[in-house]
């Protein structure tokens, strides 16, 4: 299954430019920058410091896109720290509309926790790590968690990977290193990535075989594998998250390593060959950029966009890094605009990147900041997939007046809750496409496609020889690129309706489940289908 990337509605925006939008003061936070900004349902910026504050201790904050700073809370205000010390990772906002994150210590043990803010800034502790004997549970997450489609949050500590429902109950599925020699990695410090397939992939920054970091797909059972093990010359210390692109490949980076020890820009698909792209550093003077910290982003244009914390004079550069394998400075910071951007970037519905500086700024205590490249608005989806019925929300700029909803063609009923803000829901006869949402000044496309996926309800008859005709009913069937029984692909098939395959069973089919894809994912039958001798 492949995403693809969309450009929005072609309106013209200014050629590149440069804004610093705020500057925190120590009171609001200090030290943003560890994980990239996310826009809320409401339009505006998320994000964290990790100092600052009213005990030194990191907050959580709100911003607008013209740079309305609100703080929306302090960390350890309670006793002995018990609300968390020091939010390193990204936010995420779920589909209840809360913000889930982690904190490197504090909590009830001192060890970091799981917490959730409203919109609002109402606070609360969900989990606080090595609650459990030896700390087999974990303790000081680095990286931000990411909600599942199956609506868990999941997410890693510096030893552990693990999941944990919206409530707080938490299952440890995974302990790095558990292999001899530490070969499966250790110290994951960027956020995990949900792939088509359903299984997560992300990076250690230690660990492996050459102690130089992992690349991993891991499932929600907790099955590990190791895709890829760096050795210096393909790069070394991977701390930021992969991301997921059009292309179907994960891309990423390094902070140190290859060929000038600066941080390697690379390509890896999901049976894991990996491709170095680039070398930081490469350039004069180093006006690329060196040692990136967080995860790339592939903007609405299909090129990707990040940051280097050094490079240049050393302040660090925002850079964008085309299909074509070149890499363009689009910005060198010189301190008063902010020093060492060790968070990512993130593309706000409005076309902009959005990020932030860990020093720098006015008072040297870090900096938000906008950075326009000429690309135009367009929609985001709070999920990317999901079964006809789902409930879905619209993320986008001046959505007021919204005249239609469209997925991948078919149309939805939908409500606008606000400029920012549109809930529909999946239509009947919806097929993975993109999301439109058609206004009177033109027609908005999400920047990825939305995936439908298919629902196996019945088939008949339930037992048969080779060659025997199955009619298999549903849902979202059709875009069905594969039929399977028992795993063993079907050669004939025949897609006769959104709600209706007919399959043919093959050679060497073995009695088990039937399962269709489609370009939306997967399903697979509750009941077996028996093959009979002919």
């Amino acid at each position: 299954m492949v995403l693809c990337a969309i450009l929005g509605m072609a309106v013209a925006l200014p050629a590149q430019t440069f804004t610093s939008l705020a500057s925190f003061n120590g009171t609001d936070g200090a030290n943003p920058g560890l994980g990239s900004l996310i826009q809320g349902t409401d339009g505006n910026f998320y994000g964290t410091t990790i100092n600052g504050g009213v005990d030194n201790a990191g907050t959580i904050f709100k911003i607008s896109s013209t740079g309305t700073l609100t703080t929306l809370y302090s960390f350890c205000e309670h006793l002995n720290c018990t609300d968390g010390q020091y939010p390193y990772g990204v936010l995420v906002q779920a589909t209840d509309g809360n913000f889930y994150g982690t904190t490197y210590q504090g909590g009830g043990h001192g060890f970091g926790e799981v917490y959730r803010i409203t919109p609002s800034g109402t606070f609360s502790t969900l989990y606080s790590f090595c609650a459990q004997s030896g700390c087999t549970d974990g303790q000081a997450p680095s990286a931000g968690l990411v909600q599942g489609t199956d609506g868990n949050l999941y997410g890693t500590t510096s030893s552990t990977f693990f999941k944990m429902t919206t409530k707080g109950a938490l299952t440890t599925l995974y302990t790095f290193c558990s292999q001899t020699n530490c070969a499966d990695g250790s110290d994951p410090q960027g956020a995990l990535v949900q792939s088509t397939n359903g299984a997560f992939y992300g990076t250690n920054m230690s660990g492996g075989t050459n102690s130089c970091g992992t690349v991993f797909e891991i499932t929600t059972a907790g099955k590990l594998t190791t895709l890829h093990t760096f050795d210096t010359t393909d790069g070394c210390m991977p701390a930021a998250a992969l991301v997921l692109a059009a292309n179907g490949n994960f891309y990423g980076t390094t902070s140190v390593g290859g060929t000038n020890n600066a941080g390697t820009l690379f390509k890896i698909t999901s049976a894991g060959v990996l491709t170095t792209l680039y070398n930081f550093c490469t350039q004069t003077n180093c006006t690329d950029g060196g040692s990136p910290h967080d995860a790339l982003v592939q903007g609405t244009d299909g090129n990707f966009y990040g940051t280097a914390a050094s490079g240049a004079n050393d302040n660090g550069v925002v850079f964008e890094f085309t299909s074509a394998n070149k890499m363009k400075n689009l910005h060198i910071f010189s301190g008063t605009d902010g020093d060492m951007p060790y968070g990512g970037l993130l593309q706000g519905t409005d076309g902009s990147f959005y990020g932030t500086t860990l020093n720098g700024g006015a008072s040297n205590l870090g900096s938000v900041f906008n950075v326009t490249n000429g690309l135009g608005a367009f929609v985001r989806t709070t999920t990317t997939s999901g079964k006809v019925g789902a409930a879905v929300t619209i993320l986008g700029t001046d959505l007021t007046g919204a005249t239609s909803v469209t997925f991948g063609g078919v149309s939805s009923t939908y409500t606008v809750v606000s400029a920012s803000e549109i809930t529909t829901t999946v239509p009947a006869g919806a097929i993975t496409g993109t999301v439109n949402v058609a206004l009177p000044t033109g027609t908005l496309k999400s920047n990825v496609t939305y995936r439908v996926t298919p629902q196996l309800l019945s088939f008949s008859p339930s037992s048969g020889a080779v060659g025997t005709s199955v009619t298999i009913t549903g849902v979202s069937f059709t875009k069905t690129t594969k039929v399977t029984f028992g795993g063993v692909a079907a050669k004939t098939y025949t897609v006769n309706s959104d709600t209706q395959v007919t399959a043919t069973v093959p050679s060497g089919a073995k009695t088990g489940k039937i399962q269709i894809t489609t370009t939306g994912g997967a399903a697979t039958s509750a009941a077996n289908f028996t093959v009979t001798a002919p």
